[in-house]
């Protein structure tokens, strides 16, 4: 703890001594340099200008040079978030902010996620990104810090995507990519205008062989926005969005033994045949009213359908109790819910005021089967009815902010929302011993926030944030009671949190954008995993964590077409006291220490890049990546070794009459590293870890025609 105080004030002391340098390399008169609007507060206002953590990224799809398969390749450049792709299309991309997150073995939660205003994320917490259409994507904003708890449950931190807006004339765009292991990806996309409607919409096919043996994937993605402009007051918006994933083999992870052995390897996946398919559906609308220059009204409403398939190599003997739900996992899930809010807005010039209230809700029903993944001696299969439930999870959350500019240099913000979750499970499998387990639970909790952001230069800003956090647990962590008895852990309780943050903020034309915040986090009744054994994951609460951790971010137009990015992320997460979890197979009680790093979590992380990016002809970057050492389990015997990667990329753009091209290449990990990629966090078995690929190569290319 001494040693990361000591980085945090010399990381202060170099950030202060910059930003005194900025203050007196320009004018007193000098406007901030690449102002960006962002959305996360619910009412548009300059990054710059918001007491809060916040990154807005535009996207380029059509000439930016990523193979744009996963939401992980744009987010390396936000400090404080991290984004691990698995290489493993059936557990989906691994997405943790300030640590919040880091210990979810599939799907992504203590993160909410956002896709045109509509929920990604499940009122139970627990979300999934494998329904992004990166194609029309024009944005992303990441929120950190204490002003996420306004999101509601599992808000450790929000990450918004927005699709483009229809607009212009009518244009096709088509692309093409293809890659080291058999990746391949082909897409198109009609983006244009007709009167007061702008459309978009766009499909997407990928397909790999894998890294590693067992690891190959299928995947296909719709997606629709219309903008209908009703008159000068009013809008509505329509999105739809299809995923299906025929198929995606699952090459589970790699105890150290076997990854030193065969990274390739994958013994107990094929032996198994582990696997997962999906396939969903859903849509929403939005309206929004403009009733005079102050008043605004908003409400949004969706729906939509997922089916899962999963089957898991859980042994036949382990299945053999009449407690246990099997080794294959069918899920039928529906959900819906609306957000409406009102946005008011007034005072003179310097003295501007607004005030947001809103009332969300979302319904989640789950239908949950169970069976064997065994018939006989066949392995890999479905069999026997093992778990039969119906699952229901609700909130209903008020909430209410405000923003009020108290001075020429004061800006006061501040906001509460009230979240009530309700968790209700209705058990159809009563066989023999197996009784009949329903129940229900109920977790609520008021969730305020505050912040101040002080003018001291029109070059630099300074704020602090205040706030509480509130996280349920999802239902595949009460899936399972640690007792091994049948039923849902509705003991388990809500995770709390107290969250501080400090900031300062730095715009120059001379130096470009700084930013640095400081931020501590306590949180009681953590989450952690307290068994897993025979392929189930068991969890309990322990009195606290505390992380504490500084981010560092700098930006800079070198030159018209050349940018330099950096960020840095120090991150000292630990447990705060001492607690028993039950390790190994069989289960084993086992002390874990006070002071203990969290598992999942990296203590050190950087980005850098430079990119020299013209609106024609060449263009080339290079990109750099560091993490330190990541622990695996609560115990921390076991950890991922630091590393660090580059890549290297080119490409061309050019115009041909109406038609516009885009061409690129990209190498990735240049150097041949051998590293982990992720990290399964206590998994049973002690295979921990995915391998990342070696060097790698992807070239796409795109052709947009405007009629």
């Amino acid at each position: 703890m001494a040693r990361i105080e000591r980085a945090l004030r010399r990381a202060l002391a170099a950030a202060a001594g910059a930003a005194s340098a900025l203050c007196a390399a320009q004018s007193p008169d000098a406007a901030p340099a690449q102002a960006v609007t962002v959305t996360a507060t619910r009412v548009a206002a300059p990054a710059f200008d918001v007491p809060a953590s916040i990154a807005r990224l535009a996207l380029a799809p059509d000439s930016d040079a990523r193979p744009g398969i996963n939401l992980s390749e744009a987010l390396g450049v936000v400090p404080g978030l991290l984004a691990r792709d698995r290489q493993n299309y059936a557990q989906d991309v691994q997405i943790s902010v300030r640590g919040f997150g880091a210990r979810s073995t599939f799907g992504i939660r203590g993160v909410r996620l956002y896709v045109d205003g509509i929920p990604a994320t499940m009122p139970d917490g627990q979300g999934q990104v494998s329904n992004v259409d990166l194609d029309s994507a024009a944005a992303i904003e990441v929120l950190r810090g204490p002003f996420s708890a306004l999101y509601g449950n599992s808000s450790g931190g929000v990450v918004q995507v927005f699709t483009e807006d229809g607009a212009g004339a009518p244009t096709w765009t088509f692309g093409a990519g293809a890659g080291s292991n058999g990746q391949l990806r082909y897409d198109g996309k009609l983006t244009g205008a007709a009167g007061n409607l702008g459309y978009v919409a766009s499909v997407s096919h990928f397909e790999t062989d894998g890294y590693r043996r067992h690891s190959a994937a299928r995947r296909d993605i719709e997606n629709v926005k219309l903008g209908l402009r009703l008159d000068d007051r009013s809008r509505l918006t329509i999105v739809g969005n299809g995923v299906q994933l025929p198929f995606a083999q699952d090459p589970l992870g790699l105890s150290g033994d076997e990854l030193r052995a065969d990274r390739r390897g994958a013994a107990t996946a094929i032996k198994f045949d582990t696997r997962k398919s999906l396939a969903q559906t859903q849509g929403g609308v939005i309206y929004d009213l403009r009733l005079d220059g102050d008043n605004a009204l908003r409400a949004m409403v969706y729906g939509g359908h997922r089916d899962t398939e999963q089957f898991q190599s859980i042994p036949a003997a382990a299945q053999a109790s009449a407690p246990s739900p099997g080794g294959v996992i069918e899920l039928g899930r529906d959900y819906d819910g609306a957000d409406l809010r009102f946005t008011t807005q007034g005072g003179a010039p310097s003295r501007r005021w607004s005030l947001v209230g809103g009332l969300a809700y979302d319904k989640l029903r789950e239908h949950r089967y169970g069976y064997q993944n065994f018939i006989g001696p066949v392995l890999g299969i479905q069999g026997a009815l093992r778990r039969d439930e119906v699952n229901d999870v609700q909130d209903l959350d008020p909430y209410l902010q405000a923003s009020w500019q108290a001075g020429d240099a004061w800006t006061l913000d501040a906001g509460v929302r009230h979240s009530a979750v309700r968790f209700v499970s209705h058990d159809h499998y009563i066989v023999g011993a197996n009784p009949d387990d329903s129940g229900r639970a109920s977790h609520s909790a008021t969730l305020p926030v505050l912040g101040v952001l002080y003018a001291l230069h029109p070059g630099m800003h300074l704020y602090a944030t205040a706030g509480r956090g509130f996280e349920t647990p999802t239902l595949n962590e009460i899936g399972y009671r640690p007792d091994g008895a049948t039923g849902l852990n509705f003991e388990l309780k809500p995770a709390r949190s107290d969250n501080v943050e400090l900031g300062v903020k730095t715009r120059s034309d001379a130096w470009g954008a700084f930013d640095i915040a400081v931020f501590g986090t306590r949180t009681h009744d953590e989450i952690v995993t307290f068994s897993n054994s025979g392929g189930r994951s068991t969890y309990q609460n322990v009195a606290s964590t505390r992380r504490l951790g500084l981010e560092m971010e700098w930006r800079r137009q070198i030159l018209s077409n050349l940018e330099a990015r950096v960020a840095w992320t120090l991150l000292d997460a630990r447990y705060a006291n001492a607690f028993l979890a039950c390790t190994g197979t069989p289960c084993t009680p086992t002390p874990i220490a006070s002071g203990n790093r969290i598992p999942g979590v990296a203590r050190d992380a950087l980005f850098a890049a430079l990119a020299w990016t013209p609106p024609r002809g060449w263009r080339a970057g290079i990109e750099a990546r560091a993490l330190s050492r990541v622990a695996a389990n609560d115990a921390n015997t076991d950890a991922a070794p630091s590393f660090a990667t580059a890549n290297l990329w080119a490409g061309w753009q050019w115009p041909l009459g109406a038609w516009h091209w885009s061409a690129f290449g990209r190498l990735d990990n240049v150097t041949g590293r051998r590293y982990v990629g992720s990290v399964i966090v206590n998994e049973g078995n002690g295979r921990y870890f995915e391998p990342a690929p070696g060097r790698t190569f992807f070239a796409g290319l795109t052709g947009s025609y405007r009629f």
